[in-house]
């Protein structure tokens, strides 16, 4: 899995002094200057040797390197495909690679490149980081443009926000599609994208939603009908926002990043689960009063609910949980399919000799029943069998095509406040009770209980548990996942109870 490190050391030094804080960036990155593209250079020939000429030119031979920026390597490709594959097969050989060649590599980023048509690819310089396109630009993660050395002048069919960011032009309102799982979220986009400036229909809007599910596109749609509404928009990922911020400390001219995030109409952050560091969650928490106050519209998109992001501030998660809270669902069989076939039909348009016929694309709809970037795979993947065969898509080959797709679908993610609703109703009490100082027999066993479920089904710590749990201390979560492991190998109606309960939960 590709790793987020973040400019730990950087971030954490905010409240130090400005000067010291520029100095501590420029000593950490200084002694890498001038061997970038060299070092890259050696990587490739590296994975050319391990993997073969074949796999190397088919996934490889497009890589660039963007930029290291402590200790994370910045790797650009020019398509979200390869982008999602190389993430999917390679990623720790990626990895491996550069930690050998680049030195103190303990992470690697992929972003995909947008380059405007006018023009060729801008080469690969050696330098020390992505320089940023403005003094609140910084490198740029994925989904975003990583421009390599100075900042590119925009063309006119270019989409760029207040603060430099170029948007994907692709992602609209128009084409992005319609199902039940997503429908309030649209509707409340929409809403928010026509409003005129100075007002804030929801403010602010929370969208939350596993991955491949659409978010990014509501976002990224926002965005650009606001601005075309004249809006001065500021669109950012959680990592564009954390390196802006360290960026503007390290050339002195943090009062400005401030000022000019205060002076727009919209902001719009994405990922914001990877918002680290408290100098920089402090900044955040300060940008989302001031403009709430100033009656700016704030929209925000996690993978949970914000109550749920453990690692922000509680100020932060208080004020994203009071506006307009919006889940974009899974995507039923029905809205699978009308992506999925949105996707070949923009193919065919390319490629006219092209052509899947609806058994085969209900099929793939019905089978690859994880997100919205898997059907991208699978179209990609029919239409490479297609044209390299040179045979027509049959069932038979869309099976093989896609076979790689096509698994088990993972449980869903079990949140506490779940476990404690169901617990609560099963054995006929209330949630207040579970949370409650009370220690008559009929609470404390539901307790236990779902102490127990939160502890299997969940990544929380005990300390947290117990937090969810009125205020405990971990011990006494201990206790009670200690006694109900020993009472269920010993009482077979309590087992079958509680295995009963984690498939309702999971299910």
């Amino acid at each position: 899995m590709f790793e987020r490190q973040e400019t730990v050391e950087a971030i954490e030094a905010v409240a130090a002094p400005l000067p010291l804080v520029a100095a501590t960036i420029t000593e950490t990155i200084a002694p890498l200057q001038g061997s970038l593209g060299e070092a890259w250079d050696r990587v490739r020939r590296r994975l050319r040797a391990e993997l073969g000429e074949d796999v190397f030119s088919s996934w490889f031979a497009r890589v660039e390197i963007g930029g290291l920026v402590d200790s994370v390597a910045y790797l650009t490709v020019p398509t979200r495909f390869l982008k999602s594959w190389l993430e999917a097969h390679y990623a720790e050989r990626l990895q491996v690679n550069c930690q050998a060649e680049l030195g103190a590599v303990n992470g690697v980023i992929l972003s995909v490149r947008q380059v405007s048509r006018d023009s060729a690819p801008a080469p690969v310089r050696e330098t020390v980081a992505v320089r940023p396109r403005s003094a609140v630009a910084a490198p740029a993660a994925a989904s975003t443009e990583v421009r390599h050395g100075e900042a590119a002048t925009p063309c006119e069919r270019d989409i760029v926000d207040a603060c430099g960011t170029l948007l994907d032009r692709r992602l609209t309102f128009e084409n992005f599609i319609v199902g039940k799982s997503n429908q309030l979220a649209f509707a409340a986009a929409e809403r928010i994208a026509a409003a005129p400036a100075g007002s804030t229909p929801y403010n602010p809007l929370y969208l939350h939603a596993g991955v491949g599910l659409g978010k990014t596109h509501l976002l990224q749609a926002i965005a650009q009908e606001a601005r075309r509404q004249g809006k001065r928009v500021a669109y950012f990922t959680a990592d564009r926002f954390m390196y802006g911020f360290v960026a503007a400390l390290k050339s002195q001219t943090a009062l400005a990043f401030k000022e000019k995030l205060r002076g727009i109409d919209l902001l719009v952050v994405d990922d914001v689960q990877f918002i680290q560091g408290k100098s920089i969650q402090q900044e955040f928490g300060h940008t989302i009063n001031a403009l709430i106050d100033a009656g700016k519209q704030i929209v925000v998109a996690g993978d949970r609910l914000a109550n749920d992001l453990e690692a922000l501030d509680e100020r932060i998660r208080s004020r994203l949980g009071g506006g307009l809270v919006v889940e974009v669902g899974d995507l039923d069989e029905t809205l699978r399919g009308k992506i999925l076939g949105g996707r070949l039909a923009a193919l065919h348009a390319a490629h006219p000799n092209f052509h899947v016929n609806p058994d085969v694309v209900a099929y793939v709809a019905c089978v690859v029943a994880t997100n919205g970037r898997d059907l991208d795979g699978a179209a990609n993947r029919l239409l490479a069998h297609a044209t390299l065969s040179g045979q027509a898509v049959t069932l038979e080959t869309a099976e093989a095509a896609i076979r790689d797709l096509v698994r088990t679908r993972e449980p869903r993610r079990v949140k506490i406040e779940d476990i404690q609703k169901l617990v609560a109703t099963r054995y006929n009490v209330s949630r207040a009770d579970i949370l409650s100082e009370r220690r008559t027999a009929a609470v404390v066993k539901p307790r236990q209980i779902a102490m127990y479920l939160s502890k299997a089904l969940t990544p929380r710590s005990l300390p947290e548990i117990g937090r969810r749990f009125g205020g405990r201390d971990h011990t006494t979560v201990l206790h009670a996942v200690r006694k109900i492991e020993k009472q269920i190998t010993e009482d077979r109606l309590l087992h079958d109870e509680v295995d009963l309960l984690k498939r309702m939960l999971q299910e």
